[in-house]
């Protein structure tokens, strides 16, 4: 196994989430490449504790302010910092020396500790989609001014990010986005629209977040994608398709001006793009099964159903208005899947509120950080309230 000169320091936001127990997992197996020095969670402290125990980073963040007292507790045990509340996911996400910084949290509490981060010179293992849907020019003329890096671990832009090593991105002519099409794909519009929760969160694919499943279903997790991948990327959005595919095999493709189409193939396991960006430059060699091309026998490919799936719809209206508008859609969105979550609406209304607060916001710059926060607490508020 190749060795790096040095261990690469680690810290990983949301360390209690999906993505990121599958980064811890990565790092298990690659113990003499890194070193974890920081976790965050928002209130999982059991989960922490066991993370603690195993990995021994010197500082952790708890972002739920009622469990100081537990995470006080928790740190006198280990001989560990304790950081609390937003402010100290900043300080342990920009103030404690590390070499990549792991973005694994949900919803727009990653914008300020991501965009502290970036001005510290750190570089982003991002795979927090809301940083760059709220605010992805300021996150990327950040980027360029403190010459920092992000290092996209979405299956998604991980395999665009993987098309285009050693490809001129001025040669891109088109992004081509794969989406599983999520556990609605084969029904119609009036049985989506009585779907249930539970089945909402059955997705047929991938072990995600409940938040993020149901993006997925409505697809507005593809919606945000193509924001991400505008800015990422710096592709015009109408040079940014989603098709539908089943298989989940192809992870996205990328032509060029020559009309070649490049693609990264893997099975669907998140595994292999957060190793890709902890690894990164480098590849290492993994115990994950290689992908049986006889197996999967065959790759089928949709055009997606925005009649059906009206919010990738939102979501490409509100890159086009620009401005404060992605912030108003993410912010939107977010109450709205809360409010589902919670069962207080159902699953046809997560459009509909969507639509309604997209349709009263009267586009603002989004020149400063203050702005889209303006923004965001102004959708936040609209959405809550919408009956």
């Amino acid at each position: 196994m190749p060795k790096f000169d040095n261990m690469k320091r680690i810290t990983i936001l949301g360390s209690t989430g999906s993505i990121g127990t599958k980064t811890l997992s990565v790092i298990r197996d690659f113990r003499d490449q890194f070193r974890v020095v920081g976790l965050s969670t928002f209130a999982n402290l059991s989960l922490l504790k066991e993370q603690i125990e195993e990995f021994r980073p010197p500082a952790v963040a708890i972002v739920d302010t009622t469990k100081v007292n537990d995470g006080r507790a928790l740190a006198r045990q280990f001989q560990i910092r304790a950081l609390f509340g937003i402010e100290g996911l900043i300080e342990l996400a920009s103030e404690i020396e590390t070499d990549l910084l792991v973005v694994a949290t949900v919803g727009s509490v990653g914008l300020l500790p991501t965009l502290r981060a970036i001005e510290k010179g750190i570089s982003i293992a991002l795979a927090n989609k809301e940083v760059l849907v709220t605010a992805g020019q300021l996150v990327m003329r950040a980027v360029e001014q403190h010459r920092s890096q992000i290092i996209p671990i979405d299956s998604e832009h991980n395999a665009i990010f993987q098309c285009l090593q050693g490809n001129d991105r001025n040669a891109i002519r088109r992004i081509i986005l794969t989406a599983s099409g999520g556990p609605f794909r084969t029904s119609s519009k009036e049985e989506i629209e009585k779907a249930t929760l539970e089945e909402t969160l059955q997705h047929p694919t991938w072990a995600m977040g409940p938040k993020i499943t149901v993006d997925s279903a409505t697809l507005m997790n593809k919606g945000f994608e193509v924001i991400e991948g505008h800015h990422l990327f710096g592709v015009d959005i109408h040079n940014i398709e989603v098709v539908i595919h089943p298989e989940s095999i192809i992870h996205s493709m990328v032509e060029f001006v020559d009309g070649s189409i490049l693609a990264q193939l893997a099975p669907p396991d998140m595994y292999l793009p957060i190793q890709n960006a902890l690894t990164y430059p480098r590849r290492c060699p993994t115990n994950l099964p290689s992908l049986d091309l006889m197996e999967v026998s065959k790759l089928t490919f949709f055009a997606p159903d925005f009649s059906r799936f009206p919010c990738l719809q939102y979501a490409y209206n509100a890159a086009v208005k620009g401005g404060t508008m992605p912030a108003v859609l993410n912010a939107a969105n977010e109450v709205a899947v809360n409010r589902y979550l919670r069962k207080e609406i159902g699953f046809s209304q997560v459009p509909e509120i969507i639509s309604h607060v997209m349709a009263e916001h009267s586009v603002g710059d989004a020149a400063s950080l203050e702005e889209i926060q303006t923004a965001d607490a102004w959708a936040r508020e609209k959405a809550q309230h919408y009956e």
